[in-house]
């Protein structure tokens, strides 16, 4: 993540809430990405570290939500469908 590219952030992450999984993760990749090559200063790591755990919560969450929507097709004794239910029923 380039210095401008922190600089521009939202002090509030604000803009995560916008994202879509696809987004946030390749975000969070990139930090990570910047973390293990250790070529940025403390305080900025801090500051993107920060982000990366906002980043990867959003993530949760989607998948969380996404999961919610899953549903595994019901057989009947022929085989064939007949509805659907919970994908793991609690």
């Amino acid at each position: 993540m380039a210095d401008d590219e922190i600089d521009s952030l939202p002090a509030d992450d604000s803009d995560i809430k916008r994202m879509t999984f696809e987004e946030a993760l390749a975000a969070l990749e990139r930090i990570v990405g910047d973390l293990e090559r250790g070529d940025v200063p403390l305080d900025r790591s801090i500051r993107i570290y920060e982000r990366g755990e906002k980043l990867k919560n959003h993530c949760d969450r989607l998948l969380s939500a996404a999961e919610d929507k899953v549903e595994k097709i019901k057989l009947n004794r022929a085989g064939k469908p007949s509805g659907t239910e919970p994908l793991d029923p609690d």
